[in-house]
């Protein structure tokens, strides 16, 4: 039950927040471990079992976990626990976190596009803001980073589209090239706003080091919304080390 179990997770099973996590402030890191960690656990556990039900408990289980005010004796609820305590994180937004992962468990779309974009929202808006919470941002850069999350979130999501199709997701509530080239715009349009007030993220700028490659990966969408049915977003590794890199050395986002 050690933050360094956390990392070992995240190494393991989420590679892209790893890199961001290691270009980082080294005194930061234990602050974000646990919650990529966390996220880690519950993005995964819809997909551990076929049994809707049990995937469904799996998530009640986290849901619990970040409700009780005694820490449970686990790998990761533990450091989370203690750093909910430490940093004076809102477990609300934690709890949604995972709520909003019931979605993955099973076959049915999007309600609508609202229901689409209050996912990410509760996902990867959640989180980023979670993490610069613990990294110290001030409560009124929130809108700025969930902007800014949820772009990310989009440019994740966009990527994972073809295999969540594969496995028998519908993932998109348009999937029709102009639609998809219309999202992929809105997630620009959200960094554009985060920058706007980027002044005000201040010292937790290494919070939105997990989103460095979100505007090129919507960028590519915006320029042929195929690459998303086809499967071919993504940046070479050059690329993505050039951008991570200068983005952590500029405290730039």
């Amino acid at each position: 039950m050690s933050v360094e179990a956390c990392a070992d997770l995240v190494e393991r099973g989420d590679a892209d927040r790893f890199a961001a996590v290691m270009a980082a402030p080294s005194g930061l890191r234990a602050r974000l471990w646990p919650l990529y960690a966390f996220n880690l656990e519950i993005a995964r556990a819809p997909w551990v079992t076929k049994e809707p039900m049990i995937a469904e408990m799996r998530l009640q289980w986290w849901r619990d976990v970040v409700a009780e005010t005694s820490p449970r004796a686990h790998e990761v609820a533990g450091p989370l626990h203690g750093l909910i305590a430490q940093a004076g994180l809102d477990v609300g937004v934690l709890e949604r976190m995972a709520a909003a992962r019931v979605w993955d468990v099973y076959a049915e779309p999007f309600a609508d596009q609202a229901a689409f974009d209050a996912y990410l929202d509760d996902t990867a808006g959640g989180l980023m803001w979670l993490v610069a919470r613990a990294c110290g941002a001030d409560q009124r850069t929130e809108a700025a980073v969930r902007d800014y999350g949820w772009a990310a979130g989009l440019g994740a999501f966009l990527r994972a589209v073809p295999l969540l199709e594969e496995r028998g997701k519908r993932p998109l509530v348009d999937g029709r090239p102009g639609s998809v080239r219309d999202l992929a715009a809105r997630g620009l349009e959200n960094i554009r706003a985060a920058r706007a007030v980027r002044h005000l993220v201040g010292k937790a700028a290494p919070a939105l080091l997990a989103g460095w490659q979100a505007e090129a990966l919507l960028r590519q969408v915006v320029a042929d919304p195929m690459v998303v049915a086809e499967g071919r977003m993504g940046l070479s590794e050059f690329a993505r080390r050039g951008r991570l890199l200068w983005q952590a050395t500029t405290g730039r986002w």
